[in-house]
């Protein structure tokens, strides 16, 4: 509640504002006004109160309702009978009890055609995905029925379409191939995959539990571009051992090591593979630009992996015999169980947990980042933290059902977006007919060669590099493209793992240094206005002789207490040796403008009553302007607000100047 308690006539001077001239055609200027002008304004003193006083238990709570709850997903539950109660909470955590009361015949049309378009680009990415985690192809295909029945079930977004993804299967299978040789312990390494893959489910529903999903957006944008384009480019060279026929390849994902292996087996190149791939590649890549042109044509490039790998297919039976690798004899049937190949103790476990952790992080992250960007085009919401429980979930059954890591894809979602999808039924159609292809058309792939399924992860990670947003970043802000500079460097030229970690490091020490050495502004008056902003920001905003206004944006913590003292020395230090060279008022008078704090802590405290004891010393007076509901609740509780007294806290810093007994000295 804001008390009235005085009426006050704000009188100050001010120094003159310049004014502005753009362009050589501009009108001269007029002439230059006094050295110091005179503004009145009448203005009403305000007393700074503080919040209605809480019990510790209330404020606690409360506290750890806005950290963990701030959607309030009870809010559908309040005035509700308990029976309500219950339906309410079977559409919470399974959400196809919601959409599917009003399910219509129409909806199954549109969802249908969706989910066999999607199926047409699951079936060859699925089997491409998986040679990439160097698993075998049929696991892929596993992993592109089971999830996506689950997903369907617990996911809340009506786009996602589910299944391998080509980032966590490239960091799949870099981690575990450092341990396990895929070639010479396929078991041992199929072992560890589907026990990462538990692992990953595990660490990521329960952020979803915990409701600590904040935990995914350390990894920023500027990090995640720079990661993903570096990913994608060593993806694409991996692929150069089916693109050009090399039988033995280096298992390193460096640059210069893929590239030196390419150079050294070019006796191990064979023409008509170079010559079917090349021809593929084009194909593919010509009907994604003819989508991306037409996006009523987005039919032509989602029915373009698995047209190309029919015709592959044909050409390599009729030229059987010749130097082209095929995929061979893949099992025929649904998902065996793998409970008995998850180990939970050995050697291998910290390798597993690790590589779980990793891929679940990425494949989380681009889950909901997809998710969500499909909700906005279509005005709808998608819980973060049920998200995060449904991938969950989905990987922890998927690791018990032969599947390794999967989550929402961006190259399916959008061809399910755009194929017309209204509800998560295109995921169940979509694995439908990957059933069907399990238990009845499997034989077909005996013959489909390498090198096709080297053309689509090539052309289904194009996508990911993305020029555009990191010539945004450079334009924008030099340190978030530094960061995907880095970023990008650590996995082109070390490793995949390396740049991850980096990409992670640069995150959080981006957090760090804005927390630690945060934004403060000096302010000025705008002229006519009882306004004060930066003068770095308003060329119009002038100082007001002997006042120091000071702008601090952040909260004080324990982190930055110490440097904020310091920059408003340096600040007052400066103002200082302006005002003797200009011959006006030294500073009389320090307003902190409080309004951008909206925390504090004992340190912070102690900071500013360090600040007040210093100045005291030097007779020039400390004021706090505008201080937020829990600064001001904090600082009456503790001895600051004893030393600041109600006459050094303001409603405004207007007020604050008004106040000050020196506001009309001359200099």
């Amino acid at each position: 509640m804001v008390v009235n308690n005085k009426v006050d006539t704000l009188t100050y001077d001010v120094e003159a504002a310049q004014p502005r001239v753009s362009g050589a055609a501009a009108p001269s200027p007029p002439p230059p006004p006094p050295p110091h002008q005179r503004s009145t304004f009448v203005l009403e003193q305000h007393k700074v109160s503080a919040p209605e006083r809480r019990s510790t238990a209330r404020a606690l709570g409360q506290r750890l309702a806005e950290i963990f709850f701030p959607d309030d997903p009870l809010h559908q539950f309040k005035n509700q009978s308990f029976a309500r109660k219950l339906v309410l909470a079977l559409q919470y955590f399974f959400p196809i009890f919601d959409w599917g009361s009003h399910y219509s015949l129409k909806l199954l049309r549109s969802d249908a055609i969706a989910g066999l378009t999607i199926a047409s680009l699951a079936i060859p990415q699925g089997i491409s995905y998986a040679k990439l985690a160097n698993l075998p192809p049929i696991i892929g295909l596993y992993s592109s029925f089971v999830p996506p029945l689950i997903y369907a079930l617990l996911g809340s977004s009506r786009d996602l379409a589910v299944g391998p993804v080509s980032i966590a299967s490239l960091v799949m299978g870099s981690m575990l191939r450092e341990a396990v040789a895929p070639e010479q312990q396929p078991i041992l390494y199929l072992q560890l995959a589907f026990t990462a893959t538990f692992f990953a489910g595990l660490f990521q529903a329960s952020l979803g539990f915990l409701r600590l999903g904040f935990i995914v957006d350390f990894l920023s944008k500027a990090t995640l571009t720079g990661f993903m384009g570096g990913a994608a480019i060593i993806v694409s060279l991996q692929q150069l051992k089916g693109l050009l026929g090399i039988v033995h390849f280096t298992t390193h994902m460096g640059f210069v090591d893929v590239m030196a292996s390419v150079v050294r087996r070019h006796r191990e190149w064979e023409w008509q593979t170079i010559v079917m791939g090349l021809a593929f590649l084009a194909v593919l890549l010509g009907t994604r630009q003819i989508s991306a042109r037409n996006p009523r044509l987005f039919w032509v490039s989602a029915a373009a992996p698995l047209t190309c790998v029919i015709a592959s297919t044909a050409i390599s039976y009729f030229c059987r015999g010749n130097a082209i690798s095929i995929i061979g004899d893949l099992p025929r049937g649904v998902n065996p169980p793998s409970m008995n190949m998850l180990h939970f103790s050995g050697s291998y476990v910290a390798l597993s947990l690790k590589t779980g952790i990793m891929t679940g992080i990425l494949s989380l992250t681009e889950g909901i980042a997809v998710g969500r960007t499909f909700a906005s085009i279509n005005n709808y919401q998608v819980d973060g933290n049920k998200e995060m429980m449904a991938i969950g979930v989905m990987n922890m059954a998927g690791s018990c059902a032969s599947c390794y890591v999967t989550t929402g894809s961006f190259s399916r979602s959008a061809v399910n977006y755009s194929a017309g999808c209204r509800t998560a039924v295109s995921n169940i159609i979509m694995a439908t007919a990957v059933l069907i292809t399990l238990l009845f058309l499997m034989p077909l792939f005996h013959y489909t060669p390498n090198v096709i399924l080297s053309a689509i992860i090539i052309t289904a990670v194009a996508g990911l590099i993305d020029f555009r947003g990191a010539a945004k970043l450079w334009k924008v802000d030099k340190l978030d493209f530094m960061a995907c500079l880095a970023a990008f460097l650590g996995v082109l030229l070390v490793s995949v793992q390396v740049g991850l970690a980096v990409a992670v490091g640069i995150s959080l020490f981006k957090i760090l240094l804005q927390v630690t050495r945060p934004n403060t502004v000096v302010k000025g008056v705008v002229p006519g206005t009882q306004s004060y902003r930066s003068i770095a920001q308003y060329r119009e905003a002038v100082r007001v002789p002997p006042f120091l206004v000071i702008g601090v944006e952040t909260a004080i913590y324990f982190a930055n207490s110490t440097y904020l003292v310091e920059r408003i020395m340096r600040y007052l230090r400066e103002e200082e040796e302006r005002a003797a060279k200009a011959n006006i008022c030294s500073v009389r008078c320090v307003v902190l403008d409080m309004s951008a704090v909206s925390a504090i802590d004992t340190s912070g405290l102690d900071a500013l009553a360090e600040l007040k004891r210093v100045l005291d010393k030097r007779n020039i007076e400390l004021v706090l302007a505008n201080p937020v509901g829990s600064v001001t609740e904090r600082m009456y509780n503790s001895v600051v607000g004893e030393m600041f007294g109600s006459d050094r806290l303001f409603f405004s810093v207007a007020e604050a100047i008004a106040a000050a007994p020196y506001k009309t000295v001359q200099p």
